[in-house]
């Protein structure tokens, strides 16, 4: 599995309760540019409309060498998944406070690409105060092992 790219702000912003894994629709030149590590997460989010999956504001660079058959690098992407896994999405989208969110762009064993979305619940301020003085407590911990 070799990763693209991941989305490191979302871990930041929310409470991931569930992951789920989708296939991607991408023209040949998307797929070139992904190879190339030209890949962006940050800001994007999935949405269901009319009972289909799809991959917003994810960016993904014009291939360098793609002239007249570039994409367009911030388009709405369909994502695949089994309509029983969407219904079930949509029933926890509809919940109060839910969102879907993408967490990692990435080529399985069979070099096809992957997204890894989140079924994800917003942070407030405070919690993400706590998650950062959690980490920098850890770290200060596993510094002073090292010393010892």
């Amino acid at each position: 599995m070799k990763t693209i790219c991941t989305n490191k702000k979302a871990y930041h912003d929310y409470h991931i309760e569930d992951k789920y894994e989708a296939g991607i629709v991408l023209t040949g030149t998307e797929v070139k540019s992904l190879r190339d590590g030209n890949g962006n997460l940050k800001d994007s989010y999935a949405k269901i409309k009319d009972g289909e999956l799809y991959l917003i504001n994810a960016h993904i660079s014009p291939y360098s060498y793609g002239n007249i058959f570039n994409h367009d690098p911030k388009r709405d992407r369909k994502l695949l998944m089994h309509k029983r896994e969407i219904n079930r999405l949509l029933g926890k989208v509809s919940e109060r406070g839910f969102t879907i969110v993408p967490l990692a762009l990435y080529f399985n064993k069979k070099n096809k690409v992957k997204v890894e979305l989140g079924l994800a619940k917003g942070k407030t301020l405070y919690d993400k105060r706590e998650a950062i003085k959690r980490r920098d407590e850890k770290r200060l911990a596993e510094r002073e092992m090292r010393i010892r």
